[in-house]
């Protein structure tokens, strides 16, 4: 299984990514699953099987990686420009995973299931504002 790393522009929080991603603009209707959450990108993953194959889209939020969302289908697309792009169906459940630092980068990356951050449970650390979690990770803490 394979995963994808991708920044998230204009957003300072997991909670703001979930009502961005509850607007009209930033859904689209599956056959299968109904209205799912999706992002844009201009290039398609040439290991897109694998992606499909249970992996998730790892969200870096103000310089952390934060969350996940399981990758349900990934399409082509038409942009509103007439080129051609990518759409990265998601499930609408955000999963937190273990804060961790990450540099800003274009695009999205590969990212091997054995380098991603655990997911998180029962921690204190989903109820820490953003850049309280970035000085503790940044911390090792």
């Amino acid at each position: 299984m394979l995963n994808l790393i991708k920044l998230v522009v204009g957003v300072t929080s997991v909670e703001e990514l979930s009502e961005r991603q509850k607007q009209a603009t930033n859904c689209r209707n599956h056959s299968e699953y109904g209205a799912l959450p999706v992002v844009h990108t201009r290039s398609f993953p040439r290991r897109s099987e694998e992606i499909l194959e249970g992996g998730s889209l790892y969200r870096v939020i103000a310089g952390l990686i934060q969350c996940r969302q399981r990758v349900l289908d990934i399409q082509t697309d038409t942009r509103s420009d007439g080129t051609q792009g990518t759409l990265f169906l998601l499930s609408p459940e955000i999963i937190r995973v273990e804060p961790r630092a990450l540099r800003p980068f274009q695009g999205w990356r590969y990212l091997d299931s054995k380098d991603a951050p655990p997911d998180l449970t029962g921690s204190m650390l989903t109820n820490l504002p953003p850049h309280l979690q970035k000085e503790l990770t940044l911390l090792g803490l």
